[in-house]
């Protein structure tokens, strides 16, 4: 079995993926992606050197495309995800991994899908993964052995940090983590908007919120950071900031944050439920 990856679907977590393990080096004539429209093929193609597949010219381009894999990673939407592992089962080699990136999909429905003894591993990426700075859960299946399990780790170790977690915790691992790139870029739009409202010029809000945020990662991303300590050295006593932090506890902020990330570990749940 070679090391073929075939991609099918090239949404914006397998576009992701596929730049991060790129960018880190992974050989482009091992990489393989279907997508539906012709025009995203060739973007693709252009923008990453490796073989595209329109979905939409070749009937059997996902077949075409897991043929000689040894891993497969299933992007396409979560209603879809069912339907396409059906559709490769025939060509699939019996000692390829098959990967789904896809919210709120359990392994016991790719499994009833694909054939008898078929490795799965379910994982929860987020999209800081096409810049080596995303987290990667993974949880393995019925038939994955230890062996696959740790080849798929040390597969995305070039994306970020990768952490193994029962399934059972995937629905909180994607409030926090997989949804979690969005709360930061919402609390960067919401400074910005407060800039504005305090009477900046609307684009210097937004470079300083910007900048503001992505500083404060790299501060994070030191060994041994700690949040509560990071806040605490730019929390004078009685001063501006204090203030500022004070108004998010009394208007109930924490809560707001745990209440969003609960809303969202409860709608995967739905969605699970949803596709029986």
């Amino acid at each position: 079995m070679s090391n073929k990856i075939a991609f099918l679907g090239c949404g914006s977590m397998n576009e992701a993926i596929m730049a991060g393990l790129l960018a880190a080096g992974f050989p482009k004539t091992d990489v393989t992606a279907t997508v539906r429209r012709r025009e995203r093929a060739a973007e693709l193609a252009k923008r990453y050197g490796v073989t595209v597949m329109a979905t939409s010219e070749e009937d059997d381009a996902n077949q075409q495309a897991v043929r000689g894999a040894s891993l497969v990673i299933l992007g396409v939407k979560p209603v879809g995800i069912a339907d396409l592992a059906r559709g490769i089962a025939p060509a699939l080699s019996p000692s390829a991994v098959v990967v789904s990136v896809a919210a709120a999909v359990s392994i016991a429905q790719l499994e009833r899908a694909l054939p008898e003894g078929q490795a799965v591993i379910r994982t929860m990426p987020n999209t800081p993964a096409r810049l080596g700075r995303g987290v990667v859960s993974i949880s393995g299946g019925t038939h994955a052995t230890r062996e696959q399990v740790e080849k798929v780790k040390g597969l995305f170790d070039s994306l970020g940090l990768v952490v193994e977690v029962p399934e059972a915790q995937v629905d909180a691992v994607s409030a926090v983590s997989g949804s979690g790139p969005a709360y930061a870029f919402y609390l960067a739009e919401a400074m910005a908007d407060a800039g504005t409202r305090l009477g900046l010029d609307p684009e210097l809000s937004l470079r300083l919120a910007r900048e503001t945020v992505v500083g404060a990662g790299f501060m994070l991303a030191e060994p041994g950071a700690d949040p509560i300590a990071l806040r605490r050295a730019v929390t004078s006593p009685n001063g501006t900031t204090e203030r500022a932090i004070a108004t998010f506890d009394e208007r109930g902020l924490p809560g707001i944050i745990a209440d969003g990330a609960r809303a969202a570990a409860e709608r995967s749940k739905d969605i699970t439920r949803e596709l029986g």
